[in-house]
């Protein structure tokens, strides 16, 4: 039996995130957290691990029907085809973030507000989203591109009194 993944984002959420793998598991559980709660996304993550090659996108972006069969029949996955293929569409638009990029995660450092006091969340999290969606990434709205930023530490939240 696989473990839950909800404590491994708990712990992972709001540090600061450089690790491309690291970066595909927060881009992957904001793909299927629309419409579910992040808790039930999260818990997910070992299957994610799993199905989509241990977050290496690279291998994700090769992925054939065979592949997309494999996962979309795997009992532990979420059912949702879309979301599933959102996943390898994804995959691809972050493989094709090089030479611009060194990696996922460069880009989304590359967003990093200069003067985090003054940073509105929720644009920055409209400005990704649309960014990436010109770049070919797909489920990714403005909400959860935005979490996924907070999650990975680019908006840094400072704790309310």
């Amino acid at each position: 039996m696989e473990q839950n993944g909800v404590q491994e984002y708990h712990q992972l959420f709001g540090s600061k995130i450089h690790d491309n793998r690291e970066a595909f598991e927060f881009l992957i559980v904001a793909v299927f957290q629309p419409g579910m709660s992040w808790k039930v996304a999260a818990s997910k993550i070992p299957v994610f691990k799993r199905l989509f090659a241990d977050f290496d996108y690279y291998r994700v972006a090769q992925f054939d029907d065979v592949d997309l069969e494999k996962i979309e029949s795997d009992e532990q996955m979420i059912q949702n085809g879309r979301k599933i293929r959102a996943v390898l569409q994804n995959a691809k638009a972050a493989s094709r973030l090089e030479p611009e990029f060194s990696n996922l995660a460069d880009y989304f450092w590359s967003f990093h507000p200069m003067n985090s006091d003054q940073v509105d969340e929720d644009e920055l999290g409209a400005t990704v989203a649309k960014d990436m969606k010109k770049r070919g990434f797909t489920f990714v709205g403005p909400t959860t591109i935005r979490l996924l930023l907070t999650g990975m530490g680019i908006i840094d939240r400072k704790p309310t009194a």
